[in-house]
Order: C-alpha cells, then sequence, then structure tokens
C-alpha cells in the first residue's frame, strides 16, 4: 500500500463525535491515555493511519473542549484538511467557530464537512442543519465543500464519507520533501530498550535513519536510529506524514511539545518575530499596543507580547505588520502560520504570517522598516523571491550560498537551482569572490565607486587616481565586496587601472605649469644620482619647494612609472634599476655568483643604496640567495 505524506486533521465542538468517527475511518482508538477514556474527552492529540483510495494517509483527532484549544492548535498545525465535524443534535456550538476560525488562519484550504449523530434527530432537522452549515461556512474556504450526513453508531453514511475524502484526498498538494527537514515536536517518551522518541509531523523536508539532528532551543546533537511512519517502521520521515523518530542521545524528560527537530545548520531559536497579523472580524476589543497575548505556532504555546508598528492599536477585521516578542525562545521559519488568543476572556482574537525571525526590537513607525517588512512579506511563501529578496538585503550587499541557505531555509542544491533561475533572468550576479549580488544592487554600488573617484579626480587632478587601498578606504565596504565591484566596473568599462592606480575612464591628469616644473627637476635630479638617490629634505633644498609639496610630487613619478619604489623607504629612477639588474646579471654569468658586498663596488655607491636593490631583484625573481651569496634564478638571460 502506497502511503502518502498527506495528513487531514478533524476539528469541531466537544463530544461531536470526532474521536468515533476516526475510530470508524481507520479502526484506530485515538484515546490513548486511561484519563481519556475514563472521561469520555479527547484531551491529547490522537494519530492514526487512514486507507483512502488504496492508499494511506494520516489522521490527527483534536481534542474539542475550550481548555484545551491550545493542543488543537498543535494538532491543527500539521494538517494539510480538515474533517469538519458538526453534531446533528448540538448544530454550530462555540468550539465549532472557534476552531473554525483557527482553521481559516492557518491558512486550511480544503476539507469536507461531517454532520453526525444523525439517528438523534429527525430527517427534518438534519435538513435546517445543512442550511443553516451553508450559510456559516459561506464565502469560507469550506463553503463548496460536501457536508455528508453519518453515523458512529450504525455506519450509515461512511461510504458517501469516504468518497467525499477520496476526492479531498485527491485534490490535495502534497507538501514538498525536497526542504529542510524541521518537526515540531508534538510528544516525547522513552521505550525500553530503544531510549528517547520523539513523534510530530514534519513541516518540512525529509529525514532518514542515520541522519544528524538537533534538538532545539536545547541545541542538543543527535543522530536517528530508528524510524516509524504511521505507526508503522520505515526508513525515512517525510513533510506531512505523522511520524516518529528514535534519537538515543537525548534525555525525553528534557523533551517539551513545542520543542523541535531540525537538520543541523538552518535554524535557532529567536524570542523577536516580525509577523503579519489578521484580526477576526467579529472580535469587539481592539488590540492594542504591546498587548499581552498566546501565541500559537507549530506545536509551540508562549506567552507573548505584540507590538504594532504602523499603529496604536488595530480594530476588529484589520490586518497590519507587527513586532512579536516570545516568552521564551522558539523555532520558527518564514511562512509559518501562528494563532493570538487573548488573555482575558480567554479567546481566539487573530492569527497570520511570521515574516521572519530577529535578533532585538525595531524602533517603532520608521516608513523604511514598513516599506522592507511590507516587500518582505510578499516575498515569504515563493522561495524564488524570497532568496532574491535575502540577495538584495544582504547585509554586506552581497551573500555567501551558505548564508542564504541559512536565511532562506532551502537546502543547498535547490538553492543552487534557484540562484541560476536568478541570474539567467538578469536579476541577480555571481561575482568573482563567488558571492551573490542584486543587479539593483551593484548598480547603485558602481555609481557609488565612479561619484567616490570623481570626487578624487576634482580634488587631485595631477594624480592618475587612487590605489585600491585609498579608493577602498573611502568606500567603507568590506575587501571582498570592494574586489568584486573593482573587477565589474573594470569590465564594464566605466573603470581603467593605469598602473597601480584607479580611475575613471575619461580621466586625464591635469598639472599646473609649476607642478609640471617640479616633477621634471625631481626626476632630473634622480636621473643625474643614479646608484644615490636624493630624499626628500634634500630635493626641497634642491629644487626650492615646500617639504610638502615634494612627496606628492614623487607619488605621481611613482604612478606614472617615472620612479621605482624598490624598498618601504628606498626610490630609484627606472634607468637605475635596469642598470643595475644588467650589471648584476653580467657578473654572475661572468662569476657564477655575487657576493652580497661585491655589489656596492660594481655601483660605486654604498651599502645603504645597494642592499635594498639585491633584495629587489630577491623578490622579483631574478636572484635566489643563499646566506650572502645570490644566484641567478632557472631560466634568467642577460
Amino acid at each position: 500500500m502506497e502511503r502518502i505524506n498527506i495528513t487531514l486533521g478533524t476539528a469541531g465542538h466537544i463530544d461531536h463525535g470526532k474521536t468515533a468517527l476516526v475510530k470508524n475511518l481507520t479502526g484506530c482508538d485515538t484515546d490513548r491515555l486511561k484519563e481519556e477514556k475514563e472521561r469520555g474527552m479527547s484531551i491529547e492529540l490522537g494519530f492514526a493511519p487512514c486507507t483512502v483510495a488504496g492508499t494511506q494517509v494520516g489522521i490527527v483527532d483534536v481534542p474539542g473542549h475550550e481548555n484545551f484549544i491550545k493542543t488543537m492548535v498543535a494538532g491543527a498545525s500539521g494538517i494539510d484538511g480538515v474533517i469538519f465535524v458538526i453534531a446533528a443534535d448540538d448544530g454550530i456550538m462555540p468550539q465549532t467557530r472557534e476552531h473554525f476560525d483557527i482553521l481559516t488562519l492557518l491558512g486550511t484550504q480544503a476539507g469536507v464537512v461531517a454532520l453526525t449523530k444523525l439517528d438523534r434527530v429527525p430527517a427534518e432537522r438534519a435538513e435546517r442543519l445543512r442550511a443553516e452549515i451553508r450559510d456559516f461556512l459561506g464565502g469560507t474556504f469550506l463553503a463548496n465543500a460536501p457536508v455528508v450526513g453519518v453515523s458512529n453508531l450504525n455506519g450509515d453514511g461512511f461510504g458517501e464519507l469516504v468518497t467525499a475524502l477520496q476526492d479531498l484526498v485527491a485534490g490535495l498538494r502534497r507538501k514538498p520533501t525536497d526542504g529542510v527537514f524541521r518537526m515540531p515536536i508534538e510528544r516525547t517518551f522513552s521505550i525500553k530498550g530503544f531510549g528517547t522518541v520523539v513523534s510530530g509531523i514534519p513541516v518540512s523536508g525529509t529525514a532518514r535513519i542515520g541522519d544528524e539532528v538537533t534538538l532545539l532551543p536545547q541545541g542538543l546533537s543527535g543522530r536517528i536510529s530508528a524510524i516509524q511512519v504511521y505507526q508503522h517502521t520505515g526508513d525515512a520521515a517525510v513533510a506531512g506524514q505523522c511520524v516518529a523518530l528514535n534519537v538515543r542521545q537525548w534525555d525525553h524528560h528534557a523533551i517539551d511539545r513545542g520543542c523541535t527537530v531540525a537538520v543541523p545548520g538552518f535554524f535557532e531559536a529567536q524570542q523577536w518575530f516580525f509577523c503579519r497579523l489578521r484580526l477576526l472580524p467579529h472580535e469587539r476589543a481592539p488590540l492594542k499596543n504591546a498587548s499581552q497575548v498566546k501565541l500559537h505556532t507549530g506545536t509551540s504555546e508562549v506567552m507573548a507580547t505584540v507590538y504594532l508598528l504602523d499603529s496604536e492599536r488595530m480594530k476588529a477585521g484589520e490586518h497590519g505588520l507587527v513586532q512579536v516578542r516570545s516568552s521564551r525562545p522558539l523555532v520558527a521559519a518564514p511562512g509559518d502560520r501562528f494563532i493570538l488568543r487573548s488573555l482575558s476572556p480567554v479567546q481566539t482574537i487573530g492569527g497570520g504570517t511570521i515574516i521572519e525571525g530577529v535578533s532585538q526590537r525595531a524602533r517603532r513607525g520608521r516608513p523604511e522598516l514598513l516599506q522592507d517588512l511590507a516587500e518582505r512579506a510578499q516575498a515569504v511563501g515563493d522561495e524564488n523571491r524570497f532568496v532574491e529578496y535575502c540577495i538584495r538585503r544582504a547585509t554586506d550587499h552581497s551573500a555567501t550560498e551558505a548564508e542564504l541557505a541559512r536565511r532562506a531555509k532551502v537546502p543547498l542544491f535547490r538553492l543552487q537551482a534557484i540562484l541560476a533561475d536568478l541570474a539567467k533572468g538578469g536579476s541577480v550576479l555571481r561575482l568573482t569572490s563567488g558571492r551573490y549580488a542584486h543587479c539593483h544592487t551593484t548598480a547603485e554600488l558602481s555609481r557609488r565607486l565612479a561619484s567616490l573617484l570623481d570626487d578624487f579626480h576634482r580634488r587631485a587632478p595631477e594624480r592618475p587616481g587612487p590605489d585600491a587601498d585609498e579608493l577602498h578606504g573611502l568606500t567603507g565596504w568590506s575587501r571582498e565586496l570592494f574586489k568584486d565591484m573593482v573587477e565589474l566596473s573594470l569590465a564594464a568599462g566605466t573603470l581603467v587601472r593605469r598602473n597601480q592606480s584607479l580611475a575613471l575612464a575619461g580621466h586625464r591628469e591635469q598639472f599646473t605649469d609649476d607642478q609640471r616644473r617640479l616633477i621634471d627637476k625631481i626626476e632630473t635630479l634622480f636621473l643625474e644620482r643614479l646608484f644615490s638617490p636624493p630624499e626628500s629634505e634634500e630635493l626641497a633644498r634642491l629644487t626650492g619647494a615646500a617639504i610638502d609639496q615634494v612627496a606628492p610630487a614623487i607619488r605621481i613619478l611613482l604612478q606614472q612609472n617615472r620612479l621605482t619604489r624598490v624598498g618601504p623607504d628606498m626610490i630609484f629612477h627606472p634607468r637605475a634599476v635596469e642598470k643595475a639588474r644588467q650589471i648584476l646579471v653580467d657578473f654572475i654569468h661572468d662569476e657564477g655568483r655575487l657576493e652580497s658586498v661585491r655589489f656596492k663596488y660594481l655601483l660605486d655607491t654604498t651599502r645603504k643604496y645597494a642592499l635594498p636593490l639585491l633584495d629587489y631583484f630577491d623578490r622579483t625573481g631574478l636572484t635566489r640567495r643563499v646566506n650572502n651569496t645570490r644566484y641567478l634564478r632557472a631560466g634568467v638571460n642577460g
């Protein structure tokens, strides 16, 4: 029999026959606790496998009592479709309405309505109730759902119900199983000889026996040693199935409902979340800023504070952007649904979608924050759009594949396919560093780089441009991003590299007559003293220029390759360097080697000038040094 990753759930008022209905469909009694059997009332979630049209799906039976709404939300969060149960003798009751509100807020898309206890009412009462149900469900996700009358006692209507379930299952879209594995824990226990078992419905991805997993928020590592799917041994747990995982390394006493099992490296427990909230239309009291509520998401229930980001209060039926602070860390991903319940009276007031977890509280009312959150909320739910958003809003204007996979909660192989699509569409660029940037971002940064160079050229028109370190210091960017943007601008032709300088393509050095004369005089002095070059103070004295004019002139000569720096504090004319090189090569060709002390005599200079030249020739690959002796490197010709 094929097991498909679809899970249905019951919902409805207490004592409307949900558990009996599941037992008739599956043969399983989902009331497993002694207390449940004694009280005749479900207080915990029940899981059962159900065969529909030759395939096996899961059914979650939720409690209907108002005191166990938190348990109902935990179960309903993982379902794909609902069996909405209404008893014919009671009709639409308070928990009927609240359960339906919760299903709507959780985004449930489809279901069937089971009108139970038909054996207790006359046919006319059943028909009137069908009309009431149709009116109640009008305009909702169950507006066109079949309403099937059944009797749990004599089995009437179950054939029609099974047919309706077949149609429901056939129309449901299975959860993708190639995402990042995450399972909110519904229940934990220990089995002698096996150790800790955790159960629930994975919301994404696939896990297999032997996989490493992390328990959050505890941060404990473990490895899956056994898996059950619909109470049968399996080798994989996939999104949308009722599963149990055996992880021997964990202590079940330290695990509660609301904890999460996930693959390592993608999730962390957080307390601050940006959310899109919608209040139910029939709740009379407005929600004020900084209200205390109960927050339900996944299988977690926590106290929380709601901060309204674009108003001081929200009225019934309104929606808006909020930031929620939970009383303790919990795990939630972009796109997860949540429910809010008021503390007094205790009732469901609204719910919505988690946009993203963040590290701290945001300042309210900022237009740029609201604009960003609106854009982020639109992107959540579409992997391609959200990955593109993450790239555009990356902290350093660009991001690595690992950073994007973690933030977007997308496995690396899927992320790479998404990035390829985005790059093909022209919205994203892969930079030379391997990082990714949005095309709008690179365009803005390119304009910024050109503007900085334009300012530099105006301030120093005599220079060909700044060197890379100078320009990097003006940007405030990371070294990696700077290199990427320089390469992009060079490839686009907006920037050019002139020797060691960077410049706008149209820039040409401009000098005053006095600057030009000073530069030429300094070069002449270096030519006149090839192997005993003048220093700055001497140049100032010989040229009659101020000392603070000499340094810029030397820098220009270096940038124009009219002078060569051979050491931190040693500059020669290029002719001196070339002449020294030829003398060195000729000598070693004749003698086989050169003792360092001989070089100053060959140049007719002192150690102060000869040794820096020898070190320069070592660094540039002309010679190799063995103690104080130089040899030509292999392949060097005269």
